[in-house]
């Protein structure tokens, strides 16, 4: 079973469109409007779609409240917000090959992105900020897990003290523009 969309709020929608039409190079397929449920003063809600891939892959939303009660109370940033490190919660996009992947990294440093690079051993990864404060990556598999690797994520799962992995070195990409 595969994920149909992944639902988050904005605050600010024209800089999240640009981001994710722009820097992401998602496409947007739908926009709807809708009343604020229990709004008392006729508030409502764009709820705006976009194609994470060319396929009908799955589809990336954001929600742009427009509601009184809400105006400066809500925050965006998903791991900061709640007081974690940035990097728990955020949102990864398949890079299904080595040449999307660095087309993507590409892609990024041209918009002025600051972008993470990491190797994973099973994948390797490329990441950076939204205007919503999110940490998003674009991620290639390497190779398989092999059958020891899903035994051991079994135990290491049930541990209350797993070994712990060695930290991986980190690249730090800078554009060469001004954002």
């Amino acid at each position: 079973m595969g994920v149909h969309h992944i639902a988050l709020a904005t605050g600010d929608m024209a800089a999240t469109h640009r981001f994710y039409t722009q820097v992401m190079g998602f496409r947007l397929v739908k926009v709807m409007a809708v009343p604020y449920e229990g709004s008392r003063d006729g508030g409502w809600a764009r709820h705006a779609f976009y194609r994470t891939s060319a396929s009908d892959g799955p589809l990336l939303a954001f929600w742009d409240p427009h509601e009184a009660t809400l105006e400066g109370r809500f925050r965006t940033d998903l791991s900061t917000g709640l007081g974690l490190p940035v990097w728990m919660n955020h949102l990864a996009f398949d890079a299904p090959t080595a040449e999307f992947y660095g087309q993507m990294l590409a892609r990024w440093l041209s918009h002025g992105m600051e972008v993470t690079e990491m190797d994973h051993d099973f994948c390797r990864s490329i990441y950076t900020m939204d205007p919503n404060g999110i940490m998003v990556e674009f991620c290639q598999t390497l190779r398989g897990f092999s059958a020891e690797e899903v035994a051991d994520a079994e135990r290491a799962l049930l541990d209350p003290m797993p070994p712990l992995e060695l930290p991986r070195p980190v690249i730090v990409h800078r554009p060469q523009v001004r954002r």
